[in-house]
């Protein structure tokens, strides 16, 4: 029965006063509970599935749960990749009416992963490239919110798959804040315990035989910061241009474009012999993800939205349509959807719509390549279907692999 428990929450589920409230976090019984992939934590955590959906329980102290709980909903409202806040359950109690602690809960990410999950193998050195590319993008993006993060780690994210590459996701906020912008002193501080907790992570992985043997676990920790400060400088230097020379200011928007940022807003003032200094003054992540999202109604990762668009692009221009929002419209429904259709009920969960078109896509120009001509969209889909997806372990599989986890 339902103890003298407080719940905040933004989710409107009566499911959640059925939970055994007056029981610690760890003797839950395994009715309410569903096997995920943990990563390292400092806390009892438990995954619940509530209706459609699985969430991440935390126990925690109440003022340290309350405080995660306004960041993530504060990280939430300006589109920043982090785990949904859902719930603060505070005021708990055994039936011996000995206190308990508080619980934040959080949406689980789907199709996302901890980093030892993607270590359940020895993860090549490739793989460990894209993986510190994607955690010093999350930084790079973070910081130009304003957000510290205070405990930048691979345990501390979640990474999910974004056609070929990896997307990050901050999965702990509790030692966090967010400011209105962050001096070079703060963001060093991050980037030093970001150094701190990967060497450890990387030598822990090293200790179990999961790091290839070319991987030194010294240079994956210079590696995420080296990484994060070309990224930074990029997007912030300032530059200095000949006043006629518009097409290098062009050239830098169009080169963060690339990176997948977005520019709002450019800094210019004037120095000596008619040059003036240029600056991205407002700079946001995701340009591709909101063209897509325009076009077409589809939230991908990044490098998925690039890769769509590409597609969508060459569709238009075989197309010979003018209009870019009936090309899109066009695009989603004569090729997107049939694709995404085409996939048998029982493969659907393997990889999610938008990664799958991605990854077809891919297999398609392969094929090509080989035939030394445009094999069509058909036969990529059958091909693909048949020899790779579905010998690609089912979400189950992925998501049953046990992950040592430190209460």
């Amino acid at each position: 029965m339902l103890g003298p428990v407080r719940i905040t929450s933004a989710l409107v589920d009566p499911a959640l006063l059925d939970l055994p409230w007056s029981t610690p976090l760890e003797e839950w019984p395994a009715q309410h509970l569903v096997a995920l992939p943990q990563g390292i934590s400092r806390h009892i955590v438990r995954f619940v599935r509530l209706g459609e959906y699985v969430y991440a329980f935390k126990e925690t102290r109440e003022r340290i749960a309350e405080r995660e709980y306004d960041l993530l909903r504060a990280l939430e409202r300006i589109d920043f990749p982090s785990v949904e806040a859902v719930a603060v359950v505070a005021d708990r109690q055994t039936e011996d009416g000995e206190p308990l602690e508080s619980v934040l809960i959080t949406r689980h990410l789907q199709f996302s992963l901890p980093y030892r999950a993607l270590f359940s193998h020895t993860l090549r050195p490739e793989t460990m490239s894209r993986l510190l590319d994607a955690l010093a993008a999350l930084i790079v993006r973070m910081h130009l919110t304003g957000f510290f993060w205070g405990d930048c780690s691979l345990s501390n994210t979640l990474f999910r798959r974004d056609a070929g590459a990896f997307a990050a996701y901050l999965v702990d906020a509790e030692t966090g804040a967010l400011h209105t912008s962050l001096s070079n002193g703060q963001r060093g501080e991050d980037l030093e315990i970001a150094r701190v907790n990967i060497f450890g992570e990387a030598l822990d992985l090293q200790a179990a035989g999961l790091l290839h043997e070319s991987i030194d676990p010294e240079v994956v920790c210079e590696e995420v910061v080296q990484r994060y400060e070309r990224l930074w400088h990029e997007i912030t230097y300032e530059q200095a241009v000949e006043r006629e020379a518009r097409r290098d200011i062009e050239g830098r928007i169009r080169r963060l474009n690339e990176l997948g940022f977005d520019v709002a807003e450019v800094a210019m003032s004037s120095i000596d012999n008619g040059r003036y200094l240029v600056r991205p003054k407002v700079v946001d992540a995701g340009y591709h993800t909101r063209r897509l999202l325009r076009l077409t109604g589809l939230d991908a990762e990044e490098n998925q939205a690039r890769k769509l668009l590409n597609d969508l692009d060459a569709y238009r221009a075989e197309s010979d349509l003018v209009d870019e929002q009936q090309a899109a419209h066009r695009w989603l429904t004569e090729v997107f959807e049939p694709v995404v259709r085409a996939v048998p009920a029982h493969l659907r969960r393997k990889l999610e719509p938008q990664e799958l078109f991605a990854q077809i896509i891919e297999h398609k120009w392969l094929l090509s390549e080989q035939a030394g001509r445009d094999v069509g969209m058909r036969n990529a889909v059958q091909s693909y279907l048949t020899d790779v997806l579905v010998h690609r372990p089912d979400e189950q599989a992925i998501l049953g692999v046990e992950v040592p986890s430190l209460s």
